[in-house]
């Protein structure tokens, strides 16, 4: 069964970038059977009503970003959509009890082609994504991915992008490799020995349970991706791609779930 992904994708500046992580992420996209098809909840889509699942049949790369070198919003990734998952997943969700509609207007995000590009640089998988609910909690979450798991039977790459320690007031954008916060770490290392020990429990109830929770997820956009991964992988064992944190406090950590 094709595994679910959670890859914290970091600043957009990844995409030029080539260290342990980029190399991690293009060593998986090579090492894990290839699926057939991947679907994205990034933390850089946020709507309320109803779902949305984009169905456009080429959707094209969002810059929704400022401040960073010239050569980042010149890059591409023609990767094609897929109409008819997306028409899948729209049912899948409503059967759950999930409204959702299609999005034929907008494109993709950087929490969705900047780890693709990584991840999958050939661009020929087709991509779809869905967008997080506004407001949402992390047992509607769990659902979610719950309502996408069948998918992963059929070899789709179910991905959550965004980032388990996120908050962007508190980083030293000026020294990547600056000696790591200490509240970052015990946040960091909380979460990945709940998901270890798959105890969604805590983890939902992670800002109560959790170390300097208020300090590492000062929003819960970067974070909620991670119990859409949960739910569509129940029982599964984690399998590291990358561990490390950036900056004093952007941790990078991904990792695949495997049944």
């Amino acid at each position: 069964m094709t595994p679910a992904l959670f890859v914290s994708h970091g600043a957009p500046s990844v995409a030029l970038e080539n260290d342990a992580y980029t190399r991690a992420l293009a060593a998986f996209g090579s090492r894990t059977p290839r699926p057939a098809a991947v679907v994205v909840v990034s933390a850089h889509w946020e709507a309320p009503g109803p779902l949305r699942v984009n169905a456009a049949s080429r959707p094209e790369p969002i810059y929704d970003f400022s401040g960073f070198p010239q050569a980042l919003y010149k890059l591409d990734y023609p990767a094609p959509g897929s109409p008819e998952i997306a028409a899948e997943i729209v049912d899948r969700l409503a059967a759950a009890g999930f409204p959702a509609v299609h999005e034929i207007a907008r494109g993709w995000d950087h929490g969705v082609w900047v780890p693709l590009r990584l991840i999958f640089p050939e661009a020929t998988l087709p991509v779809v994504e869905l967008s997080l609910p506004v407001p949402r909690t992390p047992e509607q979450l769990l659902a979610i991915g719950r309502s996408l798991a069948p998918l992963r039977e059929r070899d789709l790459l179910i991905v959550g992008s965004g980032g388990i320690v996120h908050n962007l007031s508190r980083l030293r954008w000026h020294e990547k490799e600056a000696p790591v916060d200490e509240w970052a770490r015990a946040f960091d290392d909380w979460v990945m020995n709940r998901v270890s020990e798959r105890d969604v429990e805590a983890l939902a109830a992670y800002r109560s349970r959790a170390p300097h929770a208020d300090q590492a997820v000062p929003t819960s956009e970067h974070f909620d991706p991670l119990f859409v991964v949960l739910g569509a992988a129940p029982g599964a064992r984690v399998r590291t791609v990358y561990e490390g944190i950036d900056y004093g406090n952007l941790s990078m950590r991904t990792f695949a779930l495997e049944t």
